[in-house]
């Protein structure tokens, strides 16, 4: 753990190691504000939380549907495809004969 914290913020490990002083400061100080910007954001995402998951819910759910309609529709299967179990031929069940 330490060695992850040393990687991004210690100047002296992190790959900003070859700036000045003053650049690395500005960097890390902007890139401080953007994670905190991000993070108070998604704190904030919370009260929208149920609109959210039902918005992905039902995004997911026709992904789903559209899939499993395509990957069906390109298996043809008819009754033919699925002999009697007595063994009689069903080539003309459907219409009564």
């Amino acid at each position: 753990m330490r060695s992850i914290y040393r990687a991004i913020m210690d100047p002296k490990f992190n790959p900003l190691r070859s700036l000045p002083a003053a650049q690395k400061f500005q960097i890390m100080a902007i890139l401080g504000t953007m994670w905190t910007i991000i993070f108070c954001t998604g704190l904030g995402a919370w009260l929208w939380f149920g609109e959210l998951i039902v918005l992905h819910l039902l995004v997911a759910g026709g992904f789903m549907v559209t899939g499993v309609t395509f990957h069906r529709a390109t298996v043809k299967r008819t009754y033919r495809d699925h002999p009697a179990s007595d063994g009689t031929a069903r080539y003309d069940d459907v219409w009564g004969a």
